[in-house]
């Protein structure tokens, strides 16, 4: 296709357009109105007109006879603007000597929709802000949303120290999240299905001993074709249930948290969207944030909430799990796998080995309680969901703790970890995948998005990332042979 310029016009169906911006153009009265609030350039096939547009039959014909600008067009069903007479309201009643001094303006949001204050602070910045809040309430009702955020490609601190600050304004139903509507719902509901069913494969595939051997072979040779007989494993689906429940015990308790952490902060929070997977049994969920963030301190209580929840289920389970395997009395309950599985994250290996000892993990198979898989699972995919990267909760976390800068760069790093499989092992690429398409964009800015944490909640933040690298450091072979982590000789 072709560039196109500001004299392009592209021929649109008046019906269509119609339909598109839910206006009513058989109404003259409406067709007026909507003419003057968006400047639409209306022509004739055979020449452009004088913007005056002619009479309007209220039936089809009339509707091919005109052209339409494309930029005007798709201005128009982009998010409204900011009024530019409450812009001169606002900077009047506003900004001033004892506040912030404007300067210049410029455009502000995803698509430019807003408009972005730059000038000189005139006082504390969080004093200020609370001014500023309490003015644009008195004179704009409910109507916009006022952001402080760092100015862009500042050249120099504020003098009173920290960041130079800007101030950015947006109107409210452009900037807050919209409500859940019915069909994310229905979503959320399948893919809790579905994560189920993955939960109880996993369950399944943890009794591999247990299992009839043309379903074993089916799975592990690549060369069978022939599918078993899937009835077979019916009878397995019971032992595999409290596997299952573990499992999603542990994704219900990760966004117990979130909710809990959100709730007196008056954060709403979306419907939990599980990601199931048939490895770990869920790829955890996807929780969108539906009111905009106070600051940056809520939003790294709220992001580490749910996986500090998470992680302390799961390791009670994996610790549990670890204590039952050596007891005589839950012989029974056993099941075997293979100690190779143990290579499979550096932290989890060395505490597996100290509780299970070195002749129980330096042999082909080991004997644990399912209880050890849940735990490991849950960690596993805690750990995966806090990696610091994206929108995942521990891109949410960094990005509250040091800023979006601070995240960009743990995000390449990341990316480069994950495509060398440094981290996460075989897991890593759909890992990245899935990021990739559904997480990768940074968090919405906080209303207050300048204001630092405490050192307590950047330490936290630092402890739960070095901790992640260990989870997901997977075991080479020569450290596994020297700390007996699976039988290195037979593979």
């Amino acid at each position: 296709m072709g560039t196109l310029t500001s004299s392009s016009f592209s021929t649109v169906n008046l019906k269509l357009c119609s339909d598109l911006i839910g206006k009513d153009f058989r109404d003259r009265t409406k067709l007026k109105k909507w003419k003057k609030q968006s400047a639409l350039c209306f022509s004739y096939k055979g020449g452009i007109s004088k913007r005056e547009p002619p009479t309007i039959s209220p039936v089809g014909p009339a509707y091919n006879n005109f052209q339409v600008d494309s930029f005007k067009l798709m201005e128009l069903l982009g998010p409204e603007k900011v009024d530019p007479a409450d812009v001169k309201l606002i900077k009047d009643k506003l900004f001033g000597y004892s506040t912030f001094w404007v300067t210049k303006e410029e455009p502000f949001g995803d698509l430019g929709e807003g408009i972005l204050f730059l000038g000189n602070l005139r006082g504390n910045r969080e004093d200020v802000f609370a001014k500023l809040l309490s003015r644009l309430a008195e004179a704009t009702g409910d109507k916009y949303n006022l952001f402080m955020v760092e100015e862009p490609n500042s050249e120099a601190p504020d003098p009173r120290g920290g960041p130079r600050v800007s101030f950015g304004l947006l109107r409210k139903e452009v900037s807050e999240p919209g409500p859940t509507t019915l069909w994310q719902y229905v979503i959320a509901l399948l893919l809790f299905l579905l994560t189920t069913g993955s939960s109880v494969e996993l369950g399944i595939a943890s009794q591999i001993n247990r299992l009839p051997p043309e379903v074993v072979k089916y799975f592990t040779d690549p060369n069978a074709v022939e599918p078993p007989d899937m009835e077979l494993l019916v009878p397995f689906v019971d032992s595999a249930l409290p596997l299952a429940y573990g499992v999603l015990g542990i994704l219900l308790f990760h966004e117990l948290g979130h909710f809990l952490a959100a709730f007196p902060k008056k954060v709403k929070l979306s419907i939990p969207f599980c990601i199931p997977n048939i490895t770990l049994g869920s790829f955890g969920a996807i929780t969108q944030f539906k009111s905009i963030i106070p600051d940056r301190s809520t939003k790294v209580d709220i992001s580490l909430a749910g996986p500090f929840a998470g992680a302390a289920l799961s390791f009670s389970m994996f610790a549990v799990g670890l204590l039952l395997s050596s007891n005589p009395v839950a012989a029974g309950d056993l099941v075997q796998v293979p100690s190779m599985l143990f290579q499979g994250s550096l932290l989890l290996g060395l505490i597996s080995r100290a509780i299970l000892g070195y002749a129980a993990l330096h042999a082909s198979t080991v004997s644990i309680h399912p209880l050890v898989i849940a735990g490991w699972c849950g960690l596993t995919t805690t750990a995966f969901n806090m990696l610091p990267v994206g929108c995942l909760d521990g891109g949410r976390a960094v990005q509250g703790a040091f800023g979006k800068g601070a995240l960009v760069g743990f995000g390449l790093t990341t990316y480069t970890l994950l495509g060398l499989g440094v981290l996460g092992g075989p897991l890593s690429l759909p890992w990245g995948i899935y990021v990739l398409i559904c997480q990768r964009a940074p968090e919405k800015p906080c209303l207050n998005d300048v204001t630092e944490v405490g050192t307590w909640r950047k330490a936290a933040v630092t402890a739960a990332i070095f901790l992640v690298a260990l989870t997901l450091l997977p075991v080479w072979d020569e450290l596994a042979e020297e700390l007996g982590i699976g039988l290195v000789s037979t593979f």
